[in-house]
């Protein structure tokens, strides 16, 4: 898959998500003003907190796959907006929740939320938004669009407690870690995704491509998330580099090194992911292993891999900007570590 376009003068430039920004941008507009209206309430604390996360950025991926999914089949209404602000409710509420679990510091170059309201605040915000969410969904009336996305909400729960299990247990297979991520990232991209031929009311065979193009691109987009921990930059990310080391994540490229590696580099492994001691230069070290034994390089080729899936998935959709502007979206995520 060509992940790299370039300008008339030959000059490289990054592939860009711009083109379906612009072509969802006046759902979008009414998706940004529905979520600050639905993030109030009289309880101070709540909009206080959700308005801490909702305005700190973050690319809002997941509900424009939501409104172009539906505008592709010439959607004139209003549903697809009020779901896709459920998803990033969905959303929302997760990163308050995991930041919780996983004891995180920063989210989207901001200090957490739990660092400046405390843990149970976050929590409890964080279920005061999928209360909102769901409340949106039954709104729209289509008990097929709420039967994903609340499908989507318990998997989602079910991937945390997944991660719980692998979390700083180095014995963690490749299997094991790609159950976590289909539940905790790559189901609601598919949910969100498939939500939209939904609510345009178009056959099963439109709904599951839409369904395969949001998981094998949730799938590509945590794998390219894995690899620019190890060797990205805090702006891609929205958090620290190194975080998932410093938090005893099992990642898949720490998997792929593990499997490679020697005795010693598993005795390396256990002190920093299990024994949560971790030294000056261990990130460094964890680093060097991890491209020594190219668990870098094949955790992106992978992620490569569900991206050509994403792109084929695309194919069965109707052709035109939307689709393009997919396209596209799966070629910002994977340039982000080419």
């Amino acid at each position: 898959m060509a992940v790299v376009a370039t300008y008339s003068d030959n000059q490289p430039r990054r592939p860009s998500i711009q083109g379906l920004v612009d072509l969802v941008a006046p759902g979008m507009g009414q998706v940004n003003e529905l979520i600050l209206s639905k993030a109030g309430s009289n309880v101070e604390l709540i909009p206080e907190i959700a308005k801490h996360l909702i305005s700190s950025g973050g690319k809002r991926l997941r509900p424009m796959l939501t409104l172009a999914c539906a505008e592709m089949f010439g959607y004139k209404g209003d549903g697809h907006v009020t779901l896709a602000a459920s998803v990033e409710f969905m959303h929302t509420a997760t990163l308050l929740h995991d930041d919780v679990v996983d004891e995180s510091d920063m989210r989207r170059g901001k200090l957490a939320a739990r660092k400046l309201w405390g843990n149970q605040a976050s929590v409890l915000v964080g279920d005061y938004l999928l209360g909102q969410a769901f409340k949106m969904m039954v709104d729209v009336g289509s008990l097929e669009a709420l039967r994903i996305l609340s499908s989507a909400s318990a998997v989602i729960a079910e991937g945390e407690v997944l991660q719980l299990g692998a979390a700083k247990n180095i014995t963690t297979t490749e299997q094991d870690y790609l159950r976590v991520i289909e539940a905790k990232t790559a189901a609601l991209f598919a949910a969100a995704a498939e939500v939209g031929p939904v609510i345009a009311d178009q056959n099963e065979g439109m709904k599951l491509a839409a369904r395969t193009y949001g998981m094998e691109l949730g799938y590509a987009f945590q794998l390219v998330d894995d690899a620019l921990d190890y060797g990205g930059s805090s702006a891609d990310l929205g958090k620290d580099v190194g975080d998932d080391f410093r938090e005893g994540k099992i990642t898949l490229p720490v998997v792929l090194a593990i499997a490679r590696g020697s005795d010693a580099d598993r005795v390396f492994w256990k002190r920093c992911l299990e024994g949560e001691d971790v030294a000056d230069g261990d990130l460094e070290e964890a680093i060097g292993l991890l491209k020594k034994y190219d668990a870098l390089s094949e955790t992106v080729d992978r992620a490569r891999t569900y991206g050509d899936n994403a792109l084929k998935a695309l194919e069965a959709l109707p052709g035109g900007a939307h689709n393009d502007a997919l396209a596209d979206a799966v070629a910002f995520c994977i340039s982000r570590v080419s």
